[in-house]
């Protein structure tokens, strides 16, 4: 008898590390990775317009219901591990949740400050939303009611700061081995990146593993203070539960 498929749903905001971490887990050898199925979904429900905006509407499914159906349905190259990358503010109301009852979840920070310092170099405005604190803080907070426990949190700067050990401590908690391979990739892009990759993705292009985190204070407007203050509270939550 094979083996269960072990799916992991790792929940971020933007400019979190988040497509770092999806390299580590495409480096693993039994490992499939999936790029934000949820993106042209969101896009066309809200009708908030992206950089590449028709590229990603045409690259993906923008029924949220089938693209839950497909993440619990077989797994990309058939693989017994799937890595599956969120961004936790495309699930907007009315978008399924009960798919993520079926999968281990797995809650990716990085302070407001740092994570809007990154995001307004590639979009000039930005709101609470666009960051997904809030909405990172209600899968929390679902997850945890219905599992009895505060779900897996990690800390970008953590894993930056120790890739090997971060990595090896948060295989530990999903109960896979940690493999050497997850600390380094080959530069450029990777076949499963989404269309999008061009424009966000430039710095993991050239990267072929964790950089060293940066200790500088993170320098921000007035505007993007404010925005900073709304999404601390629902970041000092989560991080209230780091391993």
């Amino acid at each position: 008898m094979s083996e269960p498929v072990r799916r992991i749903a790792m929940w971020s905001g933007p400019r979190n590390l988040s497509t770092a971490m999806m390299r580590a887990f495409s480096s693993r050898p039994d490992c499939a990775v999936s790029d934000e199925p949820f993106y042209a979904a969101y896009l066309a429900a809200t009708g908030i317009v992206h950089p590449m905006n028709a590229e990603v509407l045409a690259s993906q499914k923008q029924d949220p219901q089938q693209v839950a159906a497909d993440l619990l349905g077989p797994v990309p190259s058939g693989k017994p591990v799937w890595y599956q990358k969120h961004m936790a503010h495309h699930m907007i109301d009315g978008f399924p949740l009960d798919w993520m009852d079926h999968v281990t979840n797995v809650f990716l920070l990085r302070s407001p400050e740092r994570v809007l310092a990154s995001y307004a170099q590639k979009r000039e405005d930005v709101t609470l939303r666009d960051i997904g604190f809030a909405e990172q803080a209600m899968l929390f907070d679902r997850v945890a009611d219905r599992t009895g426990r505060a779900p897996i949190v990690v800390d970008s700067e953590d894993v930056r700061r120790d890739p090997r050990g971060t990595l090896s401590a948060l295989c530990a908690a999903i109960d896979l081995p940690f493999i050497e391979t997850m600390l380094s990739w080959p530069k450029g892009q990777h076949p499963d990146d989404g269309v999008w990759a061009p424009h966000w993705y430039g710095a993991i292009f050239n990267s072929t593993g964790f950089a060293p985190p940066d200790d500088k204070p993170a320098a921000l407007p007035d505007h993007l203070l404010d925005i900073a203050d709304q999404a601390r509270p629902f970041y000092e939550k989560m991080a209230a539960h780091k391993a």
